[in-house]
């Protein structure tokens, strides 16, 4: 801890008194220039994410004070009044708890009931039974995709993990590229589809920017559809590095015991669910946000609907399916520690999201957006383009993808229509496009990839080549897809 405080410090002084050095250098007119308007304010920002790297990848600060650190001292270099920057850091950090906050605890705590319950594994078989037992691969992919469009990527591929593992040593195939396949399934629905936290947080933001009621029936729809190309593009990476690169669990166990060794974890959960109970806590919160989407589209106003519909109690539906599948077991008794072992796992994500929300809002608040916004005709020739440079950048600065997704929007939000994508129709597809951003690429600063990295039991280097390698094939992809999209209903 100690080693922490002073690599901070550290960081902290040096940027300070390189700043510092700069500005007594300065006239008082260069100086206003340099900290509160124009290009200079660009090139604070990008050494500001430049030094976040730093922190995080070299000196091994906590992410959530790496970001916070940050977020202060460009709201200092910004020109943000110092009386103005602790309200501002407040706002940015409650109103991300506010968006999403009860969302991710909600989501993860479906998750943990659809692992505890079997449910997870019932889900997996009715995929085995549709595309095969010969495509264990393909079986990961759709299941990952199914499976994170309420949860966490980390904690979906925690929960997937056994299945697949099973799936592996039943088919004999390649452990990395059911790995691969499933961690590339997670990832893609978990930055384009609602209910996942980044998404409905982004569409909140932009749609708000653009004094609009939040449609998130056409993000979804959006998102599944910009899911076809990455998927297909994944499923073929998966497949092909699957031949180049070996895990350390490749099984060589003969068709005997491994037929054994998955009925034994089917067996482990006893009678599982039926495939409706399965895929409810999942299933009815998309069609209850899209049923309440489509009314508001409408302009039929069904108080019952619009209620069941926001995301937090829509959500909350799903929790209580997943609460009636684990009754129906009589494992009412196991629900408190669930319930807790959730909290713990959701305590930091929650906490780096926040700080990400803080950074957003601090660039919001600062003279940058305003100069974008001026130079609003360049940026609107890149189209969609931008939002994914942006949120690229930032994913590959600091490693979460939901920051990047909500940092992006909030930067975005002001100047949407400025930038030619200030439509409904636009608002989803720029949040397509900042999630196709938000994937490329997780690497060694992401928690998602060590989470693949060493559930999927490989060596670093083979991390890199598959998951970081596999995130940049997907995010190409996805941001193919989504001007496909562009193009059909711009």
């Amino acid at each position: 801890m100690s080693n922490i405080v002073i690599n901070l410090e550290i960081f902290y002084n040096v940027f300070m008194d390189i700043l510092w050095g700069v500005v007594k250098k300065c006239p008082k007119n260069i100086k206003e220039e340099l900290f509160m308007t124009g290009f200079p304010l660009i090139i604070a920002f990008i050494i500001a994410i430049a030094l976040m790297i730093y922190a995080i990848s070299k000196l091994k600060i906590h992410p959530f004070l790496s970001i916070m650190t940050i977020s202060l001292i460009f709201a200092i270099v910004a020109g943000i009044p110092l009386v103005d920057i602790p309200g501002v850091i407040g706002t940015g950090f409650s109103n991300t708890f506010k968006s999403i906050g009860i969302v991710i605890i909600l989501g993860a705590l479906i998750g943990t009931l659809l692992e505890k319950t079997g449910a997870a594994l019932k889900m997996a078989d009715c995929v085995v039974r549709l595309v095969g037992k010969k495509n264990p691969e393909l079986a990961m992919l759709i299941m990952g995709w199914i499976v994170s469009i309420p949860v966490f990527c980390d904690s979906g591929f925690v929960i997937l993990n056994p299945i697949r593992k099973a799936l592996v040593k039943r088919t004999m195939k390649s452990s990395v590229a059911s790995t691969v396949a499933l961690s590339l399934g997670l990832y893609i629905s978990h930055c384009f589809i609602p209910p996942t936290p980044g998404p409905i947080a982004a569409a909140n933001t932009l749609y708000e920017g653009l004094g609009q009621e939040t449609n998130l029936l056409y993000v979804m729809g959006f998102g599944a559809a910009a899911s076809i190309l990455p998927l297909i593009v994944g499923y073929i990476f998966a497949k092909m590095v699957g031949k180049k690169v070996k895990a350390n669990d490749e099984a060589s166990d003969n068709g005997t015991e491994v037929v054994q060794t998955y009925e034994e974890l089917v067996a482990s959960y006893g009678k599982l669910p039926n495939a409706f109970l399965s895929f409810a806590p999942i299933i009815v919160p998309i069609i209850l946000m899209g049923l309440s989407s489509a009314l508001a589209m409408a302009k039929i106003k069904v108080d019952i609907i619009s209620f069941l519909g926001t995301p937090i109690i829509a959500i909350a539906v799903g929790v209580i399916f997943g609460i009636f599948i684990l009754a129906s077991q009589k494992k009412m008794k196991d629900f408190y520690e669930i319930t807790n072992d959730t909290l713990k796992i959701t305590g930091p994500i929650l906490f780096i999201t926040a700080a990400g929300g803080v950074l957003g809002t601090v660039i919001a608040n600062s003279q940058m957006v305003d100069f974008i916004k001026e130079n609003s005709t360049a940026l609107s020739a890149l189209g969609l383009l931008f939002p994914f440079l942006l949120a690229a950048i930032l994913k590959t600065a600091q490693g979460s993808s939901t920051v990047a997704i909500t940092t992006t929007a909030g930067i975005l939000a002001p100047m949407l229509s400025t930038i030619g994508l200030g439509t409904p129709t636009l608002a989803a597809l720029t949040v397509i496009a900042i999630g196709a951003g938000a994937m490329t690429v997780s690497h060694a600063n992401d928690s998602y990839f060590w989470v693949v990295t060493n559930f999927g039991e490989m060596k670093v280097e083979d991390g890199y080549k598959t998951q970081t390698l596999g995130t940049l094939f997907i995010g190409i992809a996805a941001i193919i897809n989504a001007y496909v999209l562009y193009f059909i209903f711009r």
